[in-house]
């Protein structure tokens, strides 16, 4: 339900606080679900405002296994063309572990390699696709290294495109949270890593993430073991809207183990969208304009996170008044979703349509007054 405006004294100092608006975290302190998990590090976060639901130790870096190739893809997709043809070299032949059975003057293009890298977990896919993009593989993990610095993830240091154990290769739950949901951001990581199987010449692919075939909404994964690093997995699913990122670290019982972070979130939370964009949800008036208000509305959908049949309100935020002339357009306030008086959510309000000064007019003190006054009357009618 919406509440009606909240008028303010003085149309300058609204539109001074109306900056930037992002969703707030939504779900209490006291929603933090329990686990008992036998995973050395693990994190659930919901994708959109990187609030988290449930964490165990998950700042301490620790080996990360194949779960790099997430950086891995995301540097390709922003940095080379997915047509582009490699040219497989004999660096990229005979990689230790999972591979691709490249072979030394093989062709492909740049996205076979990434289905090889994502659902094959090729190594030998990783150090073509690095060399390809970058040129070699150390200016490639520079690459990766700016760009986890660019994303604040201060637990991460790359030596390798693929997650071959080497000293100082490492990440956290957290940081490969935040950085899968920056790669569910973008439409082909997302279409390749929630791919079963795929073809590839005589090549087939199977994904190695075997909750896409047991999981309702699993959206995506990517899978990942070495022996210093044991079984690493960092999975997205997503149902009703809500989008849901779980990683664990050294976790021997890995698919149980999301399975039931997933099953206790969905069960628990929702994402609500409480105000579409173009929702007209107030009406300011206008001064000396050829209409007496403009409408209100969200200049963009509000969504935020909430406990399964939890009430929620919506309050607009307005100037007292406006003076004509009007654009479509124009910030007029903004509207503060609440629960229980607590605001988790923000969004700028712009004016529905233009209200043009009327010629010749002049209002003054007591006009203005009687107008408003009529104004507040109809409003209430």
């Amino acid at each position: 339900m919406i509440k009606k405006a909240i008028p303010l004294i003085a149309a300058s100092l609204i539109m001074a606080a109306v900056g930037v608006f992002t969703p707030a975290a939504a779900a209490r302190e006291t929603d933090s679900l329990d686990f008992s998990l036998s995973a050395k590090s693990a994190i659930l976060m919901e994708a959109s405002t990187g609030l988290v639901l449930y964490e165990k130790d998950a700042d301490t870096p620790r080996p990360i296994a194949s779960t790099t190739k997430l950086m891995t893809a995301l540097i390709v997709l922003e940095n080379a063309g997915l047509d582009e043809v490699v040219s497989i070299t004999p660096e990229s032949v005979g990689v230790e572990g999972t591979s691709m059975d490249l072979q030394a003057g093989d062709t492909l293009t740049v996205r076979e390699l990434l289905y090889g890298l994502m659902l094959e977990s090729g190594n030998d896919a990783a150090v073509a696709l690095a060399v390809h993009t970058a040129g070699s593989v150390e200016k490639f993990v520079a690459l990766m290294n700016e760009r986890a610095s660019g994303l604040g993830l201060s637990n991460t240091h790359y030596v390798n495109p693929h997650g071959l154990t080497a000293e100082g290769h490492e990440s956290s739950a957290r940081d490969l949270a935040r950085l899968m949901a920056v790669c569910m951001e973008n439409p082909v990581f997302a279409q390749i890593a929630s791919t079963r199987t795929m073809s590839c010449g005589d090549r087939l692919f199977k994904n190695h993430n075997k909750l896409m075939w047991s999981y309702e909404g699993m959206a995506a994964g990517k899978t990942g073991y070495t022996k210093a690093a044991g079984r690493t997995l960092v999975t997205c699913a997503q149902r009703d809207g809500l989008r849901l990122i779980c990683v664990t670290l050294n976790d021997g019982d890995d698919w149980e183990e999301h399975t039931r972070m997933y099953d206790a979130a969905f069960e628990r939370w929702e994402m609500r969208t409480c105000v579409f964009a173009g929702e007209v949800v107030a009406h300011v008036p206008v001064i000396a304009g050829t209409a007496g208000s403009v409408g209100a509305a969200a200049s963009r959908s509000i969504k935020v996170l909430v406990r399964r049949g939890e009430e929620t309100e919506t309050r607009a935020v307005t100037p007292d008044f406006l003076y004509a002339q009007v654009r479509a357009g124009d910030r007029v306030g903004f509207v503060e979703i609440l629960r229980d008086g607590e605001v988790i959510g923000t969004v700028e309000l712009v004016a529905v349509g233009d209200v043009e000064r009327e010629k010749g007019r002049t209002e003054g003190p007591f006009e203005w007054l009687k107008r408003r006054i009529e104004w507040k009357k109809g409003s209430r009618s």
